[in-house]
């Protein structure tokens, strides 16, 4: 009789890690990269294609808690100035510089935008930010004032540009410009 639920556990057993090791095999964990940086959650290759998190895609993600999940990013377009000049590049230290964001194809309303700067550290200092109201804008143009800020240390910067979707929301990056400093 012992040896029969010695069988029977080991039958049992047998199923479920087969179960599993297919499972696995179907739904292979996969390390996915965007722009240089690893994705945190990573991603899963099923049937052969590759599945990542929404949030990760970019741009705005809501859901409607009804099977519906949309992903807004508009097309933006960052171009920056130092004077009348266009630049992508600069020299450390302190720079008056403008920004200027063009934006189309925004299907959706939208509470306020913004721009910021990270620093090759990950420090963040916000620029200018808008509240867009109750106006429906698709097209439109973002100056900011000109302003001065330190290029502090050798590396790459990363202009932001944000979106609020919504009055009580947080920030979300929807494009960004890297501008590097030189020694």
């Amino acid at each position: 009789m012992r040896w029969k639920k010695i069988a029977l556990c080991v039958v049992v057993f047998s199923l479920m890690g087969g179960s599993l090791l297919f499972a696995d095999a179907v739904n292979q964990k996969i390390r996915v990269w965007s722009n240089g940086k690893e994705i945190s959650d990573g991603g899963y290759l099923i049937d052969g294609k590759a599945y990542i998190p929404a949030r990760e895609a970019g741009g705005i993600v809501s859901w409607d808690g009804s099977g519906k999940l949309s992903i807004l990013r508009p097309n933006v377009h960052i171009v920056l100035f130092k004077g009348d000049n266009v630049f992508g590049n600069v020299n450390v230290g302190k720079l008056k510089i403008k920004v200027l964001t063009q934006v189309d194809s925004l299907t959706e309303d939208v509470a306020a935008v913004k721009v910021a700067i990270t620093d090759p550290s990950g420090n963040v200092k916000d620029i200018q930010s808008q509240e867009l109201g109750s106006s429906k804008k698709e097209d439109f143009w973002f100056p900011t004032s000109e302003f001065t800020y330190d290029f502090k240390d050798s590396g790459k910067y990363r202009v932001g540009f944000y979106i609020k979707p919504s009055k009580g929301a947080d920030y979300v990056l929807v494009s960004e410009k890297v501008i590097t400093a030189l020694d």
